[in-house]
């Protein structure tokens, strides 16, 4: 028989997988987010032109890449979704 208070997962110490780890997840969305910014700052900078700043034209193709696949990393799907109806190929009666 058992006491309340003496639950043997209440003694254990939590496993490290199940533990939030600050530094590895902060630095891995620290870095992500530097990026973004990096790439963003480049893309407006193709198409903003600041006085007293000679504006560069550069291919942005992977400057975008790069913005696009660090949104996805961290959820944002930027394709469109088509509506179901438009997909479903069977007649409506």
């Amino acid at each position: 028989m058992s006491l309340p208070g003496n639950d043997k997962k209440a003694n254990e110490k939590p496993d490290k997988k199940d533990k939030f780890e600050w530094h590895d997840e902060g630095v891995g969305t620290l870095v992500r987010i530097v990026i973004l910014g990096w790439a963003g700052a480049i893309l407006t900078l193709n198409y903003v032109s600041i006085p007293g700043l000679e504006q560069k034209q550069i291919d942005p193709t992977f400057i975008a890449s790069v913005f696009t696949s660090t949104l996805v990393s961290f959820g944002v799907d930027a394709g469109k979704k088509k509506d179901k109806e438009r997909d479903d190929p069977s007649p409506k009666a």
